[in-house]
């Protein structure tokens, strides 16, 4: 797939457009704790995924409280008020003014996903958004991005997906798509690079560099 094709972006958004990842952390280190679990920022960065009850089997919390440890780590979540990462606003007017279509694609719950795109001024700028809520199956899936790309009406050869864990890399190989990893501090960057993105990226910000 020739960069100079690409028409099309789609984004996950916790750790690749919004800074959520301490926020996120701290949250569900006050759920868990409230049932007796604690664990290391490694043993998280190692189990990180964002299909939460992964992470609570893989921490040893039973099934039957997965459902209640949801809902606390939303509300400890809603203390929290993540701003975009460095460099992510620039990239988004980069994008628009060169017409490119966007689009979220995020295993993050509607709600919440939406209150902060409300916050951060940036709701009209995406095209498609597209939540946990919005399909059957989720990352790594690729459902969610097939469902972003079709309320685009945007081809899978001109469409890019950039994502921060290894399950948006699967996704956006099993849809046909360009993909495009990003490091953070929160994911094993050696589970994103095993799935052999397109790109890898140290800043979302470096995005124009691979697309232009």
């Amino acid at each position: 797939m020739a960069p100079a094709a690409i028409t099309s972006v789609c984004f996950d958004w916790d750790g690749t457009l919004c800074d959520s990842g301490a926020a996120g952390r701290r949250a569900f280190r006050k759920s868990l704790a409230e049932f007796g679990i604690a664990f290391s920022d490694a043993e998280y960065k190692a189990v990180y995924t964002p299909r939460w009850r992964c992470m609570y089997e893989a921490l040893g919390l039973p099934e039957n409280s997965w459902q209640e440890a949801d809902r606390r780590w939303l509300h400890h979540y809603e203390e929290e008020a993540p701003d975009l990462l460095d460099g992510a606003a620039d990239l988004l007017d980069t994008l628009r003014r060169r017409q490119i279509g966007l689009a979220i694609v995020s295993s993050g719950t509607r709600s919440r996903v939406i209150k902060e795109l409300d916050r951060l001024g940036l709701r009209s700028a995406f095209q498609a958004v597209v939540c946990h809520e919005d399909v059957v199956r989720r990352k790594p899936d690729p459902e969610g991005l097939e469902l972003a790309m079709a309320r685009m009406n945007a081809a899978r050869t001109c469409c890019c997906y950039v994502g921060d864990t290894a399950g948006d890399m699967q996704m956006g190989k099993s849809a046909g798509v360009l993909t495009v990893g990003v490091r953070t501090e929160y994911v094993d960057p050696r589970r994103l690079e095993e799935c052999l993105p397109d790109a890898m990226l140290d800043c979302v910000a470096e995005l124009p560099g691979i697309l232009w």
